[in-house]
């Protein structure tokens, strides 16, 4: 079973030391960086697909040298909709057994925002994870969207 933290503290101090599904979010950036010359991956972030949709499912579509006409790149797009997702069973994790990943105590599939994480954070945690980041990430010069008020409009 995927264990849920008794609240956020204990999870922010759980990421903070790469005890979380998954390992350590900074490595498993940092890895996947490392090998992106060696490896046929598409880089794409959920903030990409919140500020504009239906380029990054034509950026995927490219990727994938898939050629959907106009009204399946339409389908694609309504159906990848967070909204969307999130009323789908096949996207939610609602049909995941509770013995794999209890959803009493929350969904899966949060809010779909951007920048929510400052409704979480302390500001000490900020602080820290700012500091963290600063240190880990300096080497990879991807960039990353923390707040809804850094996407580009267009």
């Amino acid at each position: 079973m995927l264990e849920t933290p008794k609240d956020f503290n204990e999870f922010y101090e759980k990421f903070m030391e790469g005890q979380v599904y998954g390992n350590c979010w900074f490595e498993h950036i940092k890895t996947w960086y490392s090998h992106r010359d060696e490896m046929n991956f598409l880089y794409i972030t959920y903030e990409d697909m919140i500020q504009d949709l239906r380029s990054e499912v034509e950026r995927i579509c490219v990727f994938l040298e898939k050629d959907l006409n106009e009204n399946e790149l339409e389908d694609v797009v309504k159906h990848s909709t967070f909204k969307n997702m999130l009323n789908n069973k096949q996207a939610n994790y609602k049909q995941i057994p509770i013995s794999l990943l209890n959803q009493q105590n929350g969904s899966f599939l949060r809010k779909g925002t951007v920048g929510d994480w400052k409704n979480h954070f302390t500001v000490a945690q900020s602080e820290q994870f700012d500091q963290v980041f600063q240190e880990k990430m300096k080497d990879v010069p991807l960039s990353f969207v923390w707040d809804e008020s850094d996407l580009i409009k267009p």
